[in-house]
């Protein structure tokens, strides 16, 4: 029997696949903070503290990255760029030793942010939603299976703006590792198949204007380009 809606419905969010014409449906997107020892220090942290997470929209998402309009209320818009594991199939509890089991395949991503406003969040004891979660605030790259990449533990992670490096680092530099990430986030939520986990970024966030090109890649990954165009 046809579901029937009192309004229209809207499009399953989705992802393409490297080499493949079928796509990945997003369910939830889990982001970590704070997990570069370089990027904890210039966001005034230091040492090896617990993970923390916030959460995104699925409808945040820029698929395959384009053109991104300069969000409203900030004027202090950040790129952040993350690999990004996408969950096959879910669970709760999940020890760090099994975790791989549970991933599909990874991306390349960016996480976009109104800084500004998540430091009013800060100050205040507030959500970082307004920083955080936004329309276009997630643009992300083809998923590569992990039958193709396997789990890289080692890769170079970058981000070019306007053809200047801007971060230059290495996945190996993740203060918490995936599996840690999912054993953890797995504490407090049931993973469930199609949630992506943005895995944090490393030191050289900075602010975007409109007119920049960014260009973000991770080795064996693939590439994710973004234009800013102005604000609406």
């Amino acid at each position: 029997m046809k579901m029937e809606y009192v309004i229209s419905s809207w499009d399953i969010p989705s992802l393409p696949i490297v080499g493949s014409n079928a796509r990945f449906p997003v369910r939830r997107i889990f982001c970590v903070g704070r997990n570069y020892v370089e990027h904890q220090k210039e966001m005034g942290g230091d040492g090896r503290e617990q993970p923390f997470f916030f959460t995104k929209s699925s409808h945040d998402l820029v698929p395959e990255g384009g053109a991104v309009r300069f969000p409203p209320m900030t004027a202090n818009y950040h790129w952040e760029t993350e690999m990004v594991a996408v969950v096959g199939t879910g669970g709760y509890k999940i020890p760090a030793a099994k975790a791989n089991e549970h991933i599909w395949g990874y991306a390349v991503g960016l996480d976009m942010t109104r800084r500004d406003l998540q430091q009013v969040g800060k100050d205040k004891g507030r959500p970082w939603t307004f920083g955080k979660d936004f329309d276009q605030a997630a643009p992300v790259g083809p998923i590569t299976p992990a039958s193709k990449s396997g789990h890289p533990k080692k890769g170079k992670l970058w981000l070019k703006v306007n053809g200047e490096f801007r971060q230059n680092s290495d996945i190996d530099q993740m203060i918490w590792n995936v599996p840690e990430q999912i054993a953890f986030l797995t504490q407090y939520y049931t993973l469930e198949a199609g949630d992506l986990i943005m895995t944090g970024t490393p030191a050289g966030v900075g602010a975007a204007k409109p007119g920049d090109e960014l260009l973000a890649g991770i080795e064996g990954l693939g590439e994710l380009r973004v234009k800013i165009l102005p604000p609406r």
